[in-house]
């Protein structure tokens, strides 16, 4: 067995606390012995470390995992953290000498916000005409997206569900600026572009299908709708950013981002469980030949259905690598003639009706 594959053996990893060795089980004295404390600002490219705290203190998707770039010691070093543990049977070793023979830097005070510091005033200012403020939450929201996806812990999770339920006020309740949120839409397929994209059409079609009734937690549902695709964080990236088509096995990987996303999410706490179902079920099929449970019909919440029609068509609209971008009534009349059997009629025409009124074509 390659020792650099030995990470994704592991059962709970950390050792002194419970560690679970891949070819010895349980933590034994020689396993111990392959274990180092180290001072954050020590570490080093191809080092295996451990980060003694919670997952939901940190922005890492993983407690444990190799050091590959220096950006993921920048962020350790101005974490809380002093101290690390380092598996020297996975990555590099640091020797005794390299500990102490220079003082530990300062750490810097201030850490960029995930949620940008004007997007509340955009949305609050009301000397802006709905076209500038439109553009300038789409662009903050697509900055704030891109933050989080950089850096998914709870605690930025928690901020932009706060700067979120100010997006869906602004859509709820704003007409004209919900217009021209629908008509400057962004045709970048990054995953944070698409989560904004996503998440506009969702709120904008639930609105118009929910009005503002009490049984709907709009703030909620607008959370589950901008969240959707947050499992990707736990994709490789070279799956994501893949310029084509992809092949059998990554495609099977790029479906578990749904599973990911809502475990993400039920791990945080941060979403009641309609919420999340929206994460779960973005890409299920009303004919039961989406995934990643396959379910179909009324086993498919109203939510998640939704946030589908919203998904695929911002897909179609978008350019991608190996495909150019599509006309808005170009995706429209293929998703009525050709996909129509995977999404509920009634919310599909209801989403026709939305965009015809407000998207340019």
């Amino acid at each position: 067995m390659n020792l650099i594959n030995w990470p994704k053996f592991y059962a709970n990893p950390i050792y002194p606390e419970g560690w679970m060795c891949p070819l010895r089980g349980k933590a034994d004295p020689l396993t111990l012995l392959m274990i180092k404390t180290i001072p954050a600002n020590k570490l080093e490219l191809g080092m295996y470390v451990n980060l003694p705290m919670s997952w939901l203190s940190h922005s890492f998707i993983k407690n444990n995992f190799l050091i590959t770039s220096r950006s993921q010691i920048d962020k350790i070093i101005k974490s809380s953290l002093k101290e690390v543990k380092i598996d020297t049977s996975l990555g590099k070793d640091l020797t005794e000498e390299d500990i102490t023979d220079e003082p530990s830097p300062s750490v810097p005070e201030t850490v960029q916000k995930v949620v940008p510091e004007g997007l509340r005033e955009v949305i609050r200012d009301p000397n802006l005409s709905p076209e500038k403020k439109a553009r300038a939450v789409r662009q903050y929201s697509q900055e704030m997206m891109k933050n989080l996806m950089e850096s998914p812990s709870a605690e930025n999770i928690g901020e932009v569900m706060t700067a979120i339920s100010d997006i869906v006020d602004l859509i709820v309740t704003d007409d004209e600026t919900n217009n021209y949120l629908l008509n400057i839409t962004s045709h970048d397929f990054a995953t944070y572009t698409h989560s904004v994209n996503v998440g506009i059409l969702s709120i904008s079609l639930a609105k118009a299908l929910y009005g503002q009734s009490d049984s709907h937690d709009m703030h909620a549902l607008g959370a589950g709708f901008f969240l959707h695709d947050l499992g990707k964080v736990r994709v490789n990236l070279s799956i994501i950013n893949k310029p084509g088509k992809l092949n059998d096995q990554e495609w099977q990987e790029m479906r578990q981002h749904p599973d990911h996303g809502f475990e993400i999410l039920r791990e945080t706490d941060k979403l009641d469980k309609e919420s999340r179902i929206i994460v779960l079920q973005h890409h299920e099929r009303d004919d039961g030949s989406g995934y990643p449970l396959g379910v179909k019909g009324t086993d498919i919440h109203p939510y998640g259905r939704i946030c589908s029609i919203a998904d695929v068509y911002d897909a179609l609209t978008s350019i991608r690598p190996y495909k150019p971008q599509m006309p808005p009534f170009e995706a429209l009349r293929i998703m009525q003639k050709e996909m129509l059997h995977h999404f509920h009629r009634d919310v599909f025409e209801r989403f026709v009706r939305l965009l015809a009124a407000a998207v340019k074509t």
